[in-house]
């Protein structure tokens, strides 16, 4: 199986490390200071380094960072050790600034998106937007009296979205690929319709569906 290389080590971050440990992939978690995660290493048995090792190491790289930091993160991995490899971009645009009426606000406008901007920025890496449109409660084998809820993937390279496919489908996903990295200006904004009831509700642990006829 791939080795898989979580940038970011915060929530996101370590529960995604957690769910790819889980499902058997040999992983590694990074950090500017990996020495703070000595008792997450050790609870998890997730190895962890600083961006730029465990980008090299990986064959394929989680980022999950704050959107306001993730080019700075890509830039800290290292381009170099990131090319040709899948980046799975976790990120959403937050802005610096706090939700108007449960809304959270955005620095990207409604004609463009975090992902194109990484893409565009780094094109030797192949980013596949995807586990952005959940909170990480429920981002590993999500369990909905329903079924399995929808999970909404795109990127530019289709066998790096085919990879990120067979992702979704192990930790328990109803994977739609919505094709070029275009798609994320209607992906991204759905964190902003996710938030919504949980700053209205306090409830945090929904996820949306796809019906079909």
């Amino acid at each position: 199986m791939a080795k898989i290389g979580v940038i970011g080590s915060a929530v996101v971050g370590q529960t995604l490390a957690r769910g790819f440990k889980g499902h058997g992939y040999d992983v590694r978690i990074a950090s500017r200071t990996p020495g703070k995660l000595a008792e997450f290493t050790g609870k998890s048995g997730v190895a962890a380094g600083t961006f730029d090792e465990v980008a090299a190491w990986a064959d394929i790289v989680v980022l999950a960072v704050k959107g306001t930091v993730a080019e700075e993160a890509i830039r800290t991995a290292g381009e170099a050790n990131l090319r040709g490899k899948i980046v799975i971009d976790t990120t959403n645009p937050i802005a610096d600034a706090p939700p108007v009426d449960g809304v959270v606000q955005y620095f990207t406008g409604p004609n463009e998106s975090l992902l194109e901007r990484l893409q565009q920025t780094f094109p030797s890496v192949r980013f596949v937007k995807a586990f952005s449109s959940v909170g990480a409660a429920r981002m590993v084998n999500p369990a909905f009296a329903g079924g399995k809820p929808t999970m909404f993937y795109c990127g530019n390279d289709a066998d790096a979205r085919k990879t990120v496919a067979g992702i979704l489908d192990q930790f328990g996903w109803e994977g739609l690929d919505l094709g070029p990295a275009t798609a994320a200006r209607a992906i991204e904004p759905l964190a902003q319709l996710w938030c919504i009831p949980g700053f209205r509700n306090n409830t945090w642990t929904h996820a949306f569906k796809v019906l079909w006829n």
